[in-house]
């Protein structure tokens, strides 16, 4: 049997840390942080997904739970 029908929780999940990380990405390229500063949240948000967004939520530039 091939897993054609995965979990659809699962996939939900993946979709809502996809647009997450999207928004992210966008808040962090429009903070006023420096370029190399800008480079390694992205970095950490798109090689860490999840663990990145809660890091950039609670201390990256650009976080709305910051302000």
């Amino acid at each position: 049997r091939t897993d054609q029908g995965k979990d659809p929780l699962m996939k939900a999940l993946s979709i809502i840390i996809l647009i997450l990380d999207i928004f992210a990405i966008v808040k962090i390229l429009q903070s006023g942080a420096e370029v190399p500063q800008k480079a390694l949240w992205i970095a950490l948000v798109v090689i860490l997904p999840l663990l990145g967004l809660i890091l950039w939520a609670l201390l990256g530039p650009g976080s709305p739970v910051k302000k």
